[in-house]
Parts: C-alpha cells; sequence; structure tokens
C-alpha cells in the first residue's frame, strides 16, 4: 500500500545547528501515526518541511508515491497537507471568519467570507466546537484560537492533516472528542500526524507512534504493544520520576483577589466578581473549561489588562488595580504566560537581552543608558546552566530559534531569578515533553516550598490536580465551587461541566 506522506534521510540545519539528521518518517491513509519527541528533538522541524515552511537541506519527500518539492505552504496545501501550529497563526485584529479566508480565498469578498461562514459553522458543529465566525481572534481564549486552526485546516480540505500539540489547551472531554473527530477523519481515508507529549492520546487513539531524538526517528511502534515506561524511556533515554511532592504548610495571605471584573478586547465582561486568596506556601490552582475567562484573569496579572473593578492585593493589602508591569514586577510577582512566544519573549532580540530585560531598570545591569553586557551575560549564562536551557549556541542568538520547551524554560529563568513573592503560571507545561514539564514542576513547587504563593491557571485538569493544594473552578467569570487536595477528578470536572 502506498504511503500518503513519506520522508526520507531528511537534513536541516539552522545557523549551524543540525536541526534534522537524515530523519524518516511514513504516514499512511487511515490511520492516526503519532510523533515523539523531548522539547528539542524535531518533531515540528519535520512536520514544518511536510508543511513547506522549511526547506530541507537533503532528503526526499513524496505524497501517494510520487515526489514533491514544496516551495511554501499553499504549494503544500495544493497537496491537500494541512498543518495545525501549536503557536497559532492568526491576525488577532481580524474575526474568525475573515482569518479563515485569508487562508482559503474565494471568489469576492464578500460571498466568500459568507462561504466561509457557513463552513465554519458546519465543521463547528461536527467538532462541538462553539466558534462565532464573526468573533475577533483577540477576544478568544487560547483554547478558542487553537479551535480556529484546527477548522482553518478542515476548511482547506486537508486530507494528510499534521496536528501540533492539539489537545495542549483542551480540557479532557474536548479532546477527547477532537482525538476521536480526528480518528474518524483518518478512518475516511486521510493520514492523520499526531506530534503530541501526551502518552495516554497517544495510546488511546494512535495507530503507530514513531519516537524521535536529536534529530532522527529512533523507534516506530504500536503504541498499545508497549508501556508508558516504555515509550518514555525511548523518548529521553531513560525514566523520568515525577517531582516529589509533600504537604504544605500555608503562610501568610501573600496574594488576594477581591470582586475582579475584567473585559475582553471587544469589551465584552469575561470575569465578573471574582474572588479568591493564596497564602506563602501554597499552590491555588484554576481550572475550567477554556473561554470561562482564564485568559482575561492571567493578562490582568501580568499588567497586559486592566480591570473594570475589583482589587488585587499583593503583599498583604497592597492594592495596585491599575498598576502596570513594572509594579507588579516590583511588588515580587513573576509571570509565565501560556503563549510564550508573544508575551513571555522578544523572540527577535538575543537570549542574553531577554533574559536581563526583566531587571534592567533596577540598575541590576548599570542604566538604561550604559548597559553592563558583561554582568548580564554573566548572570544568563549562570541561569541558562541552572535551568537546563538546552539548544543555546551563543547568548546572541535569538531567542525565537529555542524549542518550545527550552523557550519556556527561558522564561521560568527569567522569572524565577528575582525570588518572586507571588507567581502566576497560565498553562506553564503547554506543548512540554515530559523532562520539561518535570523541570517546570519542580520549579513551582519549589517556590511554594520556598513561602511564595502560586496561582496556577491552566485548562490541563491533571497539571492543576498534580499541583494544586487548593482548586477552583472558574466558569463564566467566577470561581464557583473549591476542592482541597487531594481533589476528586470526577467531582472536579463535574462541576466545570454543569456550570459551563
Amino acid at each position: 500500500m502506498t504511503a500518503a506522506l513519506e520522508l526520507r534521510q531528511i537534513r536541516k540545519s539552522f545557523d549551524g545547528f543540525l536541526a534534522l539528521n537524515n530523519a524518516d518518517f511514513t504516514a499512511m491513509r487511515g490511520e492516526v501515526h503519532a510523533l515523539l519527541g523531548e522539547n528539542g528533538a524535531g518533531k515540528s522541524s519535520l512536520m514544518n518541511v511536510a508543511a513547506g515552511l522549511y526547506a530541507a537541506d537533503a532528503g526526499d519527500m513524496l505524497v501517494d508515491g510520487a515526489p514533491v518539492r514544496l516551495s511554501g505552504p499553499s504549494d503544500a496545501a495544493a497537496h491537500r497537507i494541512g498543518m495545525v501550529h501549536q503557536h497559532f497563526k492568526l491576525v488577532k485584529p481580524f474575526t474568525v471568519a475573515e482569518n479563515v479566508l485569508l487562508a482559503n480565498q474565494r471568489r469576492g469578498f464578500a460571498s466568500g467570507l459568507r462561504e466561509i461562514e457557513g463552513e465554519i459553522r458546519r465543521h463547528s458543529n461536527s467538532l462541538g466546537f462553539a466558534i462565532d465566525p464573526d468573533r475577533r481572534v483577540d477576544s478568544l481564549s487560547i483554547a478558542e484560537q487553537q479551535r480556529v486552526e484546527i477548522i482553518k485546516v478542515l476548511v482547506a480540505g486537508a486530507e494528510i492533516l499534521i496536528l501540533d500539540e492539539p489537545t495542549a489547551v483542551l480540557t479532557d472531554d474536548e479532546a477527547e472528542r477532537l482525538l476521536t473527530t480526528a480518528r474518524e477523519i483518518a478512518r475516511s481515508g486521510a493520514a492523520v500526524i499526531l506530534v503530541t507529549h501526551k502518552l495516554s492520546d497517544v495510546k488511546s487513539f494512535a495507530d503507530y507512534v514513531t519516537v524521535m531524538r536529536a534529530g532522527s526517528a529512533v523507534a516506530t511502534v504500536n503504541p498499545r504493544a508497549v508501556s508508558a515506561a516504555e515509550l518514555t524511556t525511548l523518548i529521553v533515554g531513560t525514566s523520568i520520576a515525577p517531582p516529589p511532592r509533600q504537604a504544605g504548610t500555608p503562610g501568610p495571605l501573600r496574594l488576594n483577589v477581591s470582586k475582579l471584573r475584567c473585559a475582553r478586547s471587544d469589551g465584552h465582561v469575561m470575569v465578573s466578581d471574582l474572588s479568591f486568596a493564596v497564602h506563602g506556601g501554597e499552590i491555588y490552582g484554576i481550572a475550567g473549561v477554556g473561554g470561562n475567562g482564564q485568559t482575561e484573569l492571567a493578562e490582568t496579572f501580568m499588567g497586559i489588562r486592566e480591570p473594570l473593578a475589583g482589587a488585587i492585593e499583593i503583599e498583604e493589602g497592597g492594592q495596585f488595580v491599575n498598576a502596570g508591569p513594572g509594579a507588579y514586577r516590583d511588588l515580587g510577582v513573576g509571570s509565565i504566560p501560556a503563549d510564550r512566544y508573544s508575551y513571555g519573549l522578544a523572540t527577535s532580540l538575543p537570549i542574553a537581552d531577554n533574559f536581563a530585560i526583566g531587571q534592567v531598570h533596577t540598575g541590576r545591569y548599570g542604566t538604561w543608558v550604559h548597559v553592563d553586557r558583561k554582568t548580564m551575560r554573566t548572570a544568563a549564562e549562570a541561569a541558562i546552566r541552572d535551568f537546563d536551557v538546552q539548544g543555546v549556541r551563543r547568548l546572541r542568538q535569538k531567542a525565537g530559534l529555542l524549542s518550545g520547551g527550552n523557550a519556556q524554560k527561558l522564561v521560568i529563568a527569567r522569572e524565577f531569578s528575582r525570588n518572586p513573592t507571588v507567581i502566576v503560571a497560565h498553562s506553564p507545561s503547554r506543548g512540554l515533553d515530559v523532562r520539561a514539564t518535570a523541570a517546570v514542576y519542580a520549579r513551582l513547587l519549589g517556590a511554594r516550598a520556598a513561602g511564595a504563593a502560586v496561582g496556577l491557571i491552566s485548562d490541563d485538569l491533571d497539571e492543576v490536580l498534580t499541583l494544586a493544594d487548593r482548586v477552583g473552578v472558574m466558569t463564566r467569570g467566577r470561581i464557583i465551587a473549591e476542592f482541597a487536595a487531594p481533589a476528586d477528578r470526577q467531582a472536579v470536572g463535574k462541576a466545570m461541566v454543569d456550570h459551563a
């Protein structure tokens, strides 16, 4: 049987770094084929070659047995190849329909837009996604934006469908519905490639899994014929133990949110009368279905969005409702955003600059007029070593060249280097491999042990249940239920769904 997609001996270098080293991959029609590997193993790079975003330095690509040379993403789309990227490619001031129309041109703008709106509604209904074609993208949550990306590719009629971390920001029910749909798409004659770090997704929905390490494919196996521990060993070369977690003793109140009210970009109120408190030495996890105000809450904590009403009190009563990011940082607040490339890093700037930027205003690295770059480089080198940021060839390297997991480690290194007393983390392990996830969890638990108050906002229920001392369920912009650890998964999930 002819393969839908075949990649042979693919090589790709970036600035002298060999990202793909004679990588092989084959996907058949009628199957879901998962691609596993650590951050930086080459998974996304290989799929970007298949999607026409990267041109391989060497190697061959075949579609339905015929050799092809892709000149770009539009050429890939012409071969029925579509990719849903982990980091979204949407024009945020445009509506959902306008974004989908950009990727799927029609004759005439007005008539094309109406046609696209109908297709969006059709795919939304089949997937169980509640997507309004007229909503602006910058008013959507991270989870909703991912749904738009998925619909955009399906409207294009992709028959080789590449999903890069598709369930990273979805709830259990949403993820199961999406992957069930992906499997149905495969059974109808398409080839579905699932790039993921979630072993449960692989074992439940994939027919085959290829494991990559250091830019090469090291094994292709039936995921049901091997254990999760065996897959982990294939991925990282060793087993990964979860970070130890002991019961904590809450200290003084460090973060108090009272009757907070926030709106999204189009003015629609997403956070309404929200109240909760976090003590030092405690992780408070906020769980909920995406689109219930979590993104607006996180952006308010980061100083990106001003609240309409209410109070955020730091360190037992200092009220800074309308303060900007600098004021929050001066109060000892560290922020880990869900979208590390948009909000956590200036991707076109060097790694050293990205690390130092949070403390330049304090005078640690000299003045704005004369920056002490030697001190800055020394501090960045130490942080990169201490936080195990891989893929750094030199400090002048652009931060955007780091893999997702290592970019996240750089953000965490910068935020934790200030010894924050309050940490707000929004989906901190989004798209990270098992090793990087364990490292992030260990840092958050370490901050908790050191007396910091940690606010964890996540669409990943496993993440919340693993880390949180208390769990608050957020629905329609407010906390509607709270659970003490160890929280019952079914009870938390029921509260999320019943009030949505």
